[in-house]
């Protein structure tokens, strides 16, 4: 049972996802609030049902999922609409996460939260014990994007700038591995907040 928490975030293409494959090598259970949001509206669950509820059946697929598509289209530019699912997926994201880091093995969990500046930063998850924020320059964000996801500069401007800034997730950090070296370099920086994290999670 883990009782100490580590919450990990980002903006986009600051390689969050990379840090947190290298501390799960070194044995940490991660957490994925990715994983935790398309469980939430799972086929058949409770925030599914709550979710068709709210925005009627034509955000359903055929086989009964969630049309993410049709989802996506219905809240986009809507500010009240992308609240109101927000409300509904958001805590049950939370919860998930929380008890998955609780059950998990060793002195330490992380908790992958890519929008947690976006998400109500520590209001919203007071059960972290300590935030770590992987940061990269916009332009090394920009140009990791256009390789990425072959997005031209504009478009990766845009998703940059649809995220909480880059000293408004600063502003939250306990911890920052700046990743825009080379991978050894991000390697030493994890072995080192591992070492820090088992030492404070079992002080």
């Amino acid at each position: 049972m883990s009782d100490y928490i580590v919450a990990v975030t980002g903006g986009i293409a600051s390689g969050k996802s990379e840090v947190t494959r290298r501390f799960e090598a070194l044995g940490v259970a991660v957490a994925d609030a990715d994983v935790a949001a398309r469980d939430a509206v799972a086929r058949g669950s409770a925030g599914l049902a709550e979710v068709v509820a709210a925005f009627g059946s034509g955000v359903l697929a055929a086989d009964g999922t969630l049309d993410r598509a049709a989802m996506r289209q219905r809240v986009f530019g809507d500010e009240a609409a992308r609240r109101q699912l927000e409300a509904i997926i958001h805590p049950r994201v939370r919860a998930q996460l929380r008890a998955m880091c609780a059950a998990a093995p060793g002195p330490y969990a992380i908790a992958a939260i890519p929008l947690l500046a976006e998400g109500g930063g520590r209001e919203s998850y007071p059960w972290a014990d300590r935030i770590l924020v992987v940061d990269v320059p916009a332009e090394v964000q920009q140009s990791r994007l256009m390789q990425r996801d072959g997005a031209d500069a504009a478009l990766a401007q845009r998703m940059i700038a649809a995220q909480a800034t880059r000293e408004q997730r600063l502003g939250l950090a306990d911890d920052i591995i700046v990743n825009d070296g080379p991978l050894q370099t991000l390697q030493a920086h994890v072995e080192a907040l591992d070492r820090l994290y088992r030492r404070l999670a079992t002080a």
